[in-house]
C-alpha cells in the first residue's frame, strides 16, 4: 500500500470514530462500556472491508493489464448482472419452499373411475334424465332392469365405454329402453363416478323424439370419445319390421355443459318404403243356382296413386261364415275359417299411377241361409317378403262391399 492511501485509510477512521462518539447517549458506566465494545467491533469489521476493497482495486487493474485472460479464482459470488448464467441457474431452478410445499400437499388428483359393468349399473340407483316420449316412463331416481320384464323398470339395453369429457378417466354410455310394452322410447344415458365412487349421471347423449328417430338400434364409444348411436326413423310394431326402416349413425361429443352432435344427420327424409294405395270394391249380388247354392262375385280395384311402385299389394277381409270363397281369383290368399272367414291375400305389384283389379267368387251352399250384410276390406302396400309398407295416405285403404 503506497503512503498516500495509508493517510487517506488514517483519516477515514479518525472521521469514523469522531462521528460515532457524538452519537453515544451516556445512560451509565456500565452501559457505555458495552456499547463502546460493540461498536468497535463493528468499525474493526468496516475497516477491514475497506482496506479489502481499496487494496482490491489496484491489484484487479494491474492484473488485467498483465493477464488479458486470467483463470478464475475462488471467489463467492456477488450476484452481479456479470454473473455467469451457471452462477444463477441453480437459483432459479429451485423452487421457492412455499411453490415446494404447495405441489408437495395437493398433488394433481387423478380422475375417478367411471368404468361401471353392466351388473354394476343394474344394482345401483341412477338419476335418469326427463323421457321425451310418453310422460308415464320411470324418471328420476330409478332402477334398471336386465330384461323388461316389468312394466315399472326400465330396460339396460346396451353399454359401452370410453373417456368422454377429456380426463383421461373411462365414463360409461347407457341405451336405456322404457317401460316394457310400449315399443320405446329410447334414451342414451352417460355416466361417472364421484370420488366417493358412487354412480352419478353425467348427462342425457340423445334419444327417440316425435316424429323421428322412432328406434335406437345400436350405441358405439369411440377411442377419441365420441358417442356414435344408429337411429332408425320408425318403430318395429303393428307389422311394420324394423328392417324397413331408415337408419342412421349420428355422433354426439361433451361440451362442458351436454351433448351436442358433431356428426352426422340430423333429420330424415321420406322413407323410400312407402306409396299410396286406395281399394274400392263393387256389392256382391248373390244368384241362386240349380243345385240350391247361391253364388257371385266381387270385383276389388287396387289403385297406386304415388310414383313408386308397391311390390306387392296386401288384401284382408273378414266373411261371414256362410260366405265360401270360391274359383281361381283367390290364388295367393290364405284363408282361414273359424267363427267367420279371415282372408289374407298377396297380389301382384300395383306400378305408380296404375291399377290392378281382382275378380274374386263367393258362394252360399245350399240349405244355407244368409241375411244380407257388408263386409269390410282393407289393402296395404308391402315388400317382396310381405312385409307392409309405408302408406302416405291411409284413409282410403279400407272399403266395404254389400251382399244380398
Amino acid at each position: 500500500m503506497s503512503e498516500h492511501e495509508s493517510i487517506a485509510l488514517a483519516e477515514r477512521f479518525a472521521r469514523y470514530r469522531a462521528e460515532s462518539l457524538t452519537e453515544v447517549e451516556s445512560p451509565g458506566p456500565a452501559a457505555v462500556r458495552v456499547a463502546v465494545r460493540k461498536r468497535r467491533r463493528r468499525t474493526v469489521g468496516a475497516a477491514v472491508a475497506a482496506v479489502l476493497a481499496v487494496a482490491a482495486g489496484p491489484v484487479l487493474g494491474y492484473a488485467t493489464l498483465d493477464h488479458p485472460q486470467p483463470q478464475p479464482g475462488p471467489v463467492e459470488p456477488t450476484g452481479s448482472p456479470s454473473a455467469s448464467p451457471s452462477a444463477t441457474a441453480p437459483a432459479s431452478a429451485s423452487a421457492s419452499p412455499s411453490t415446494t410445499a404447495s405441489s408437495s400437499a395437493s398433488p394433481t388428483r387423478a380422475a375417478p373411475d367411471g368404468r361401471i359393468s353392466r351388473s354394476q349399473l343394474l344394482a345401483a340407483t341412477v338419476s335418469l334424465p326427463a323421457w321425451t316420449t310418453p310422460a308415464d316412463c320411470p324418471t328420476g331416481r330409478v332402477r334398471l332392469g336386465a330384461e323388461p320384464a316389468r312394466d315399472d323398470v326400465n330396460e339396460l339395453v346396451a353399454l359401452d365405454h370410453g373417456d368422454l369429457d377429456g380426463d383421461g378417466a373411462t365414463e360409461t354410455v347407457a341405451l336405456v329402453r322404457c317401460v316394457f310394452g310400449t315399443r320405446g322410447p329410447f334414451q342414451v344415458v352417460a355416466f361417472d363416478r364421484d370420488t366417493a365412487g358412487r354412480v352419478v349421471t353425467l348427462g342425457r347423449v340423445t334419444g327417440t323424439a316425435r316424429p323421428t328417430p322412432g328406434w335406437v338400434t345400436a350405441l358405439d364409444v369411440r377411442d377419441d370419445g365420441e358417442v356414435r348411436v344408429e337411429v332408425a326413423d320408425i318403430a318395429p310394431g303393428g307389422g311394420w319390421p324394423l328392417k324397413n326402416s331408415q337408419r342412421q349413425w349420428r355422433g354426439y361429443r361433451w361440451s362442458g355443459d351436454g351433448f351436442e352432435q358433431v356428426s352426422g344427420p340430423s333429420t330424415f327424409g321420406p322413407n323410400p318404403r312407402s306409396t299410396d294405395l286406395s281399394a274400392t270394391a263393387t256389392d256382391l249380388v248373390l244368384t241362386p243356382a240349380a243345385d240350391g247354392s247361391r253364388s257371385g262375385a266381387v270385383t276389388v280395384r287396387i289403385r297406386n296413386d304415388a310414383d313408386r311402385t308397391a311390390p306387392e299389394a296386401l288384401l284382408t277381409m273378414e266373411l261371414p261364415k256362410a260366405l265360401r270363397p270360391v274359383g281361381d281369383g283367390w290364388s295367393g290368399c290364405d284363408i282361414q275359417t273359424r267363427s267367420t272367414v279371415q282372408v289374407s291375400c298377396r297380389l301382384s305389384a300395383v306400378r305408380g299411377h296404375s291399377e290392378v283389379r281382382r275378380t274374386l267368387e263367393l258362394q252360399v251352399a245350399a240349405g244355407t241361409s244368409l241375411a244380407s250384410g257388408q263386409v269390410a276390406l282393407r289393402v296395404w302396400p308391402a315388400d317382396p317378403d310381405g312385409d307392409p309398407w309405408l302408406d302416405n295416405d291411409s284413409g282410403d285403404n279400407e272399403s266395404t262391399f254389400d251382399y244380398r
